[in-house]
């Protein structure tokens, strides 16, 4: 007699789910699944709202990012002295100089006057060049900041720590942050958006997740310098096929099974809730997409139609519909993919011209038309570059170099002073003395005015805690309404 047949068999126990499981491949889990109306690849969306630190005053942010650099003292920074010197040499600190060695050193320079004329505008009085005059007209919305500072003097350090906080490290863009502490305000939508980025200086890095998970990287229409017509996502679709439907269950389906086996996978996840989206998208975006769906008015307001201020102008127009759509973090650059971004000019400032025609307009329709909707009042707009521009000519005495120690970005909309300026630069316009801001200042008061507390938006990889601000930044209150 077989030993076998008096031993005792531990009996094995087998849920009716587990069943379904590993029978047949589990495709009797899905159909179970399906039974109880719970689709086999839904999974909870990392991107839904989350609540804030505190109560928010704005809810989302337009970036209109002027990549190289505008000259704030032929802008919105009145410097009387410079016309008064000009062509007359006088010793200024060189920053190059300064970042090279450590040691400061002061060179003599010649001093050039603004090209263009300033003046005082709106109720507030406010000071702006004919640069820009269609953003004159809207200074009683803005808030002023004259006395930025940032780190890095050459673009790719310096936009780096613009969008990311730091120079030199991979770390999360701003959006990646913003969308990580609130979630989306649309599921059908990605919830951090940049139009027409740069491939340099910084490039992918300055709308990346780095350690974050990586649903929340920014989503990249178009490119820098080219049509806007390109800054699309190709081959939507607002149909959907039942084949191409039952595809889209099982992929997800086999995804949610992989996460199982996988938990805590943040490529994997990104991936599953990608294709989510996406099918999503192709019912909702190209309705966002479809800018002729707006008003002739409209289109006139952010200047399309007009071939110099076409381009930008559908990018503005673009980032309004995605704002409104529930967009929560959307940068708009202004730029192009050369050595020398746009608003890079060593040796050639009257250039600014072109580029100050080809934004003003739609910058200026973009505000009026988020007033008019009321959007303007939960929205922040926020305009500026990497840094300014020296207070002297350089090269063959018509462009400035790059200036990091002082100069000036604007903000409007949810929470902020109307037509109020903050902080000063020297009387050259030099470098920041009064009431200085760092960019890391910057940062920490756009994320409190989205009711996100610097200091608590961390996220833990290597070992320590990282943030936006680093170890730095304060809320500026005074900007405050």
């Amino acid at each position: 007699m077989s030993k076998d047949r008096h031993r005792v068999f531990a009996p094995v126990l087998w849920t009716r789910r587990g069943a379904l499981e590993a029978a047949a491949c589990g495709f009797g889990s899905m159909a179970l699944s399906g039974l109880a109306a719970e689709p086999a690849g839904a999974m909870a969306h990392p991107l839904e709202p989350k609540r804030p630190h505190h109560p928010a005053r704005a809810k989302r942010v337009i970036f209109l990012f002027m990549q190289g650099g505008v000259s704030h003292v032929d802008s919105f920074d009145h410097k009387p002295l410079l016309t008064e010197r000009d062509g007359q040499m006088f010793d200024f600190d060189d920053a190059r100089k300064i970042a090279n060695s450590g040691k400061r050193e002061a060179t003599s320079q010649r001093v050039m006057k603004p090209l263009w004329k300033f003046g005082r505008h709106g109720q507030s009085g406010r000071w702006g060049s004919d640069l820009f005059p269609e953003m004159c007209r809207h200074v009683d919305e803005m808030t002023f900041i004259h006395s930025l500072r940032t780190e890095g003097i050459a673009h790719g350090p310096a936009t780096l720590f613009l969008h990311c906080g730091a120079t030199q490290f991979i770390r999360p863009s701003m959006g990646s942050w913003v969308t990580y502490g609130l979630g989306t305000e649309n599921e059908n939508l990605p919830g951090f958006v940049s139009i027409s980025p740069s491939s340099g200086n910084g490039g992918p890095r300055n709308f990346g997740n780095a350690f974050l998970p990586a649903i929340y990287q920014g989503t990249a229409l178009g490119k820098a310098g080219a049509p806007a017509g390109e800054a699309v996502i190709r081959h939507l679709s607002s149909s959907g096929s039942a084949a191409q439907r039952r595809q889209f269950e099982l992929l997800q389906a086999l995804n949610a099974e992989q996460l199982k086996r996988t938990p805590g996978e943040s490529e994997l996840e990104a991936v599953a809730s990608s294709y989510e989206l996406a099918w999503r998208m192709q019912h909702r975006a190209p309705e966002v997409f479809d800018l002729s769906a707006e008003s002739g008015a409209t289109r006139a307001l952010y200047g399309i139609g007009d071939p110099k201020t076409d381009n930008f102008g559908r990018q503005c127009l673009l980032a309004r519909r995605l704002c409104e759509s529930g967009v929560r973090y959307i940068q708009v650059t202004y730029g192009d993919n050369s050595a020398n971004p746009a608003w890079d000019q060593h040796s050639n400032l009257p250039k600014h011209k072109d580029h100050a025609r080809a934004v003003d307009k739609p910058i200026a329709g973009l505000l009026q038309d988020l007033k008019a909707r009321g959007l303007l009042e939960d929205t922040i707009v926020w305009w500026g570059g990497e840094f300014g521009r020296t207070p002297y000519a350089e090269k063959n005495g018509t462009g400035r170099d790059h200036n990091a120690g002082g100069f000036t970005v604007w903000l409007a909309g949810g929470g902020l002073r109307k037509g109020h300026a903050h902080g000063a630069t020297d009387e050259w316009g030099h470098k920041a003395v009064e009431d200085k801001m760092h960019m890391h200042d910057l940062h920490a008061t756009i994320l409190h005015l989205l009711g996100l507390d610097h200091e608590h938006l961390t996220f833990r990889y290597s070992g320590r805690n990282f943030r936006l601000t680093d170890v730095h930044g304060r809320v500026v209150r005074e900007l405050l309404a």
